[in-house]
């Protein structure tokens, strides 16, 4: 058996996987999240479920992947399939590789409109449009949602998608060491310098208009840090504020899994873990909170923030941002800053997400980098174009929900119950702990074992009632977009059959080698 590629240094690995983490949701979601749910209200429970979901699984997560390495399993059906001795575990661990290449798809898509803006910034192609809703005109036409006199073809949205494209697999066909943690080591750093330009600029903004006072950033920050304990009661504030953890920290994903798998046996994961976890959430609290939000409320006030938040993290990104750009000095500089930051924290999670796949045709098929490589990216291409040309139909959110926010939930509630019930609470302990500079404080035993899975199990139960089944039965949906909702939903099955009938495959050559 070939060696499986290791990490060419501590820190290569802290920022690959905080790179992971850092990504879209950190600069986009989470100022809209925090807008829609009462600024401050919602930081408290995102705090304490930073606690008791985004620790523990972060640990739990480095714990399996780490433990799967040292049997040559970069992915989670053969790391399932270690942790429970039933033939069931490998297709539950199906789910790390069906969840990781959804969000891909549609994720590349996404990435791609950050480099084209970034582009659109330093040109001044969109400086002169002076409203909302001339500016969301030019983004939904680029699109393609819309036809206007701004962009007539998909082709400028397409071209953009095939250079993010050929970007990310270049990396991904570098390697471990060579591509993704080379990226880390530059896009990092790069991402926090941006993001530092940025924060700064916007604190000096102070009141832009000194006719209307209210409008400063001051109150920006103050909605956001400020308690509103009318809405701690609030259960909407409470489930957006775990969810928002889900995505910050890119968990149940099976992409923090094969980057921990790349470990040495003894080497450290608990302050690794606590380190990456620290440097996602100094991204998203102290950069993602100081930009886009307080930005917003200078310009256009709190009240009108809250409603352009409450239309989506796109507007809020894509939307008023540039607006804001128009109106400063050197804005077309701050604007390019903006979106490349945004694309650096994209690609930086998108490569994550291509890595279990890959690292699953490495070790249980034993393919080369180069051919693993090329298989993704071309299952990757098909897909992407449905989630193109029928992005007006839907087809994109509905891939973001099943795969990029319900299936989440799911797999971290089969994970955890797995480690820390099937395999041993005391087994998984020490997993965890073996090799750390420190070990992890007791509490944490017992918030892993009972407290993380009693809350994810509350939460899948919640979306299940009050958005999955709606959503499944298609209420409210536009007749127009009841085919491309299938139509996603049937690509999302095909992908798990194929990765289903492949794990299969892959034991039975196992099985035939071994008798």
């Amino acid at each position: 058996m070939k060696k499986r590629e290791q990490w060419g240094s501590r820190l290569g690995l802290i920022l690959a996987v905080a790179g992971n983490a850092v990504g879209l949701g950190n600069f986009l979601r989470f100022p809209v999240q925090a807008a829609q749910n009462g600024g401050g209200s919602f930081m408290i429970p995102y705090f304490i479920f930073f606690l008791l979901l985004g620790i523990p699984l972060m640990w739990i997560e480095w714990g399996i992947g780490r433990y799967g390495g040292k049997y040559n399993h970069g992915s989670t059906p053969g790391m399932f399939n270690l942790l429970w001795k039933n033939s069931a575990a490998k297709y539950l661990g199906a789910l790390g590789l069906v969840i990781s290449m959804s969000i891909m798809i549609y994720y590349t898509y996404i990435e791609s409109w950050t480099l084209a803006f970034s582009f659109f910034s330093l040109n001044q192609t969109y400086f002169g449009l002076a409203s909302h809703e001339s500016m969301r005109g030019f983004l939904y036409s680029f699109q393609g949602k819309e036809t206007s006199d701004f962009f007539t073809t998909l082709w400028p949205a397409y071209a953009c998608m095939i250079i993010t494209f050929c970007l990310n697999f270049w990396i991904l066909y570098k390697g471990v060491s060579k591509g993704i943690e080379r990226l880390a080591i530059i896009a990092m750093p790069l991402l926090f310098i941006f993001g530092s330009v940025l924060a700064i600029r916007v604190i000096f903004l102070g009141t832009p208009d000194s006719s209307i006072p209210e409008n400063s950033v001051a109150n920006g920050f103050s909605f956001i840090w400020n308690l509103n304990f009318d809405l701690i009661g609030e259960p909407k504030v409470w489930l957006a504020a775990a969810g928002q953890i889900f995505f910050t920290l890119s968990l149940g994903m099976g992409a923090i899994h094969v980057y921990a798998s790349y470990l040495k046996p003894k080497d450290d994961i608990v302050s690794s873990g606590l380190s990456t976890a620290t440097i996602n959430e100094v991204a998203e609290v102290g950069l993602g909170g100081s930009i886009a939000i307080p930005a917003a409320a200078a310009f256009f006030g709190v009240t009108l923030t809250t409603q352009i938040a409450s239309a989506g993290a796109f507007d809020l990104g894509f939307v008023s941002m540039p607006l804001i750009f128009e109106k400063i000095p050197l804005g077309f500089l701050f604007g390019t800053l903006w979106f490349l930051l945004l694309f650096l924290a994209g690609i930086t999670s998108s490569v994550a997400m291509g890595q279990p796949f890959i690292a699953f045709l490495e070790d249980e098929f034993g393919y080369s980098r180069k051919k693993a490589t090329l298989i993704l990216a071309g299952i990757v291409l098909v897909a992407i174009q449905f989630v193109i040309f029928f992005f007006d139909k839907g087809f994109l959110d509905e891939m973001d929900y099943w795969a990029g926010t319900f299936g989440l939930v799911v797999f971290a509630l089969v994970e955890t119950i797995l480690f820390m019930w099937v395999f041993g609470s005391k087994k998984a302990w020490d997993e965890m702990n073996e090799g750390g500079d420190f070990r992890i404080p007791q509490i944490f035993l017992f918030i892993m074992k009972y407290v993380t899975p009693v809350i994810l199990l509350g939460i899948m139960l919640w979306w299940l009632v009050q958005d999955a089944i709606p959503i499944l039965l298609l209420s409210n949906v536009e007749s127009d977009k009841v085919p491309y909702i299938w139509g996603a939903r049937a690509l999302m099955i095909i992908i798990t059959i194929i990765i289903l009938f492949m794990i299969k495959r892959a034991w039975m050559k196992k099985a035939q080698a071994n008798s």
